[in-house]
Order: structure tokens, then C-alpha cells, then sequence
């Protein structure tokens, strides 16, 4: 018990300065020391080199920026940009939670600390660097609709996914009507697209108009039926504008 009292408390003290450090895009590149000396693993790829491209070119869009996303999706990458297997990496987008954009991903140059809680009751800490760009879906935000539309027509683009949950792909209310959000975006069209789906039908129309690149539109969410529920969905709602 000795032992484990003092591992918890030497961990706990390292978290501790862990936190005294500024996280963002400067620390990681001027304080590589600093970090490592913490026990923080740092992105091996140049994080600076990787967004430019990333926002130049972009290839992959996700929608849903919760911990799952950063936790598992985004690590995934970092782990392909680690070993130099992909030179790009994911614009991060939500659809509902801003707060999620304005206070976790902006503040800190949209990285992450990923703490792991190993077997032995140790941690390890690594700063998640493979998300390049956060943006706020929100048709209201005229700059933001417009960055979207620049990354929607760009033929580049790969793939969006998603890990909105599978209450994120509905569109009916219990009595089998429209939501009303998903009912005012049909009727007012896909400029003024609020729901996910709406929003996503939306811009994969602007895609379509630039010349209809091919794009994988996949879904990540455990749901039985994903890709079908993803799919009615845009579908639904793309249907109803034609």
C-alpha cells in the first residue's frame, strides 16, 4: 500500500505540473523538453507542416467532436501520422455543442491530452495533435458556412464520418411526424440547414454542383445500422428539396 500511496502521489504531482503548462501549438513546438520531462509524449510529425496542409487540402471531415472522437478517432490518426503513413489530418466539426468548439478545441490549437489509466494503475499521457481545424456547423455563421463550403467542393476530400450518437440521424418524432427542426429545414431550404442531417444534405449538394467528386460518407457510431440510418436520412431530407 506504501508503494501504491506513493505512485499515486508522484502522479498526481506530475498531473499537477502537467496543467501548469500552457497547452497549444507554440509549447509543443518550444518546450519539447519541458513536456518530455513530465512523461507527456509529444506528435512526432511537424504539427505546424500538417495543419497548413491539412486546411490547404483537407481529406477528412468528422463530425462529432466529443471524447470519443479525440480519444479513440483522432488518436488512430495521430498513430498514421506518427509513422508517417498520412501527411494530413481531421477537421474537426459539431453540429450541436459550439461550447465544445469555442472552449476545448480554439483555446488550445485543437490538440488534446489523451491520459490513459493502465493496468498496473500507472498513467500515460500523450498530446493528440492530428486534428488540424475545429469548426462550428452553423448555418448562422456566415464565415463559417463559407469555410465549410471551401472544404466541401475542394475534390481532395476524402471522407466524412461521424460519432454523433444515433439520436443525431433522427428525424421523426414519436407520432411519426417531422421534427420541427427538421420540418422549418426543409421548407426554408439548404441555406438555413440546423439539423446534422440537414446541414450534411446541404453540403454534399454544394459538392455535387462543383462536379460531384466522390466522396465516402461513413459513420462511426455503434449503432446497429449505421450507414443505413446515415443514409435515410440525408436522403430524407435531400429528397424533400428536389
Amino acid at each position: 500500500m506504501l508503494q501504491s500511496k506513493a505512485t499515486e502521489d508522484i502522479t498526481k504531482q506530475n498531473l499537477k505540473e502537467c496543467f501548469a503548462m500552457k497547452m497549444n501549438a507554440a509549447s509543443i513546438k518550444n518546450q519539447k523538453a519541458e513536456w518530455e520531462a513530465l512523461g507527456v509524449k509529444l506528435p512526432a510529425f511537424d504539427h505546424e507542416a500538417m495543419t497548413a496542409k491539412t486546411k490547404e487540402h483537407p481529406v477528412w471531415v468528422h463530425f462529432g467532436a466529443g471524447n470519443i472522437f479525440r480519444g479513440f478517432i483522432a488518436a488512430l490518426q495521430q498513430r498514421l501520422l506518427n509513422e508517417g503513413l498520412q501527411d494530413r489530418g481531421i477537421i474537426a466539426a459539431d453540429t450541436f455543442d459550439y461550447d465544445i468548439i469555442d472552449k476545448i478545441y480554439t483555446p488550445f490549437d485543437n490538440l488534446t491530452m489523451m491520459v490513459t489509466l493502465n493496468p498496473d494503475g500507472s498513467t500515460s499521457r500523450e498530446i493528440i495533435g492530428s486534428v488540424a481545424e475545429g469548426l462550428r456547423a452553423d448555418s448562422s455563421d456566415a464565415a463559417m458556412m463559407a469555410r465549410f463550403k471551401e472544404i466541401f467542393t475542394d475534390p481532395g476530400l476524402q471522407m466524412i464520418s461521424f460519432t454523433i450518437t444515433e439520436k443525431g440521424y433522427a428525424l421523426y418524432r414519436p407520432d411519426g411526424s417531422l421534427m420541427p427542426v427538421v420540418q422549418a429545414d426543409i421548407d426554408e431550404g439548404p441555406a438555413h440547414a440546423r439539423h446534422a442531417m440537414s446541414m450534411v444534405a446541404a453540403l454534399l449538394f454544394e459538392r455535387f454542383q462543383a462536379g460531384a467528386a466522390p466522396l465516402a460518407v461513413v459513420s462511426m457510431d455503434n449503432c446497429s445500422h449505421n450507414g443505413e440510418k446515415l443514409q435515410s436520412s440525408v436522403m430524407t431530407v435531400a429528397k424533400a428539396w428536389a
